[in-house]
């Protein structure tokens, strides 16, 4: 784990935005227990977290059409709310950072390190609007 100093204005990053930031295990579980669609983001100290990942977050979120909730766990510093939210991502292998999305408490989307680190920030912000418009987008009469 960092020292904590370190890891505020990462964590701040994604809280400014409107995410909110859930420490626990329990926290966890409590957002995702709330009906409609959830995005989870798995925050993280490297590099393209920072330069790609939180800046992609950001962009997606002035997007018209978002998920009802929007929480994130930091991975390596809140290491039970991690597991736990890995937990609701299917058996997918973890990574840090990673984007998921879930309605009802199951997961429909995910982009893992490997989608995050090979793209910019606007292409995971394109990525990310495309599926905010696929999955939580409300539904029509």
């Amino acid at each position: 784990m960092y020292p904590e100093i370190m890891v505020i204005p990462m964590r701040e990053e994604l809280s400014r935005a409107g995410v909110q930031e859930v420490r626990s295990a329990d926290e966890v579980d409590a957002a995702l227990a709330k009906p409609g669609t959830t995005m989870v983001v798995v925050n993280s100290i490297c590099g393209c977290a920072a330069g790609k990942m939180r800046p992609g977050v950001r962009l997606a979120l002035q997007h018209t059409t978002k998920p009802d909730q929007l929480i994130t766990v930091f991975a390596g510093q809140d290491r039970d709310a991690t597991e736990r939210a890995r937990s609701y991502f299917g058996g997918h292998p973890p990574t840090s950072p990673a984007i998921a999305i879930l309605r009802d408490g199951q997961l429909v989307y995910l982009m893992q390190r490997s989608a995050i680190e090979t793209s910019t920030a606007p292409a995971i912000a394109q990525e990310l609007t495309r599926a905010f418009d696929t999955y939580c987008a409300a539904a029509t009469a």
